[in-house]
């Protein structure tokens, strides 16, 4: 069959790349390629991310107040620095 097809920039690239490459003319590569994406069957999503996670069991400390305490380390490290500095 016969027809006249519009390649984009970037595809058109990719055959003539592959053109020289395998030394072959611009009809078979083109022709191999079309074979060869049309051929794969509908394309299926990629697989979705699964994280495996497991139980940690109950924490070993109270976390309750753990951005407390969090602010408190903190103001400790900065007043480190700060006597430091003097």
């Amino acid at each position: 069959m016969r027809t006249t097809v519009t390649l984009d920039p970037d595809v058109e690239l990719l055959v003539k790349n592959a053109v020289r490459e395998r030394d072959a003319s611009f009809k078979q590569v083109l022709n191999d390629g079309l074979r060869r994406g049309l051929s794969t069957g509908p394309h299926r999503a990629a697989t979705p991310f699964v994280q495996l996670t497991f139980d940690a069991g109950r924490p070993l400390v109270d976390l309750t107040k753990a951005g407390a305490l969090a602010d408190e380390v903190e103001d400790r490290e900065i007043m480190a620095k700060l006597l430091q500095a003097r």
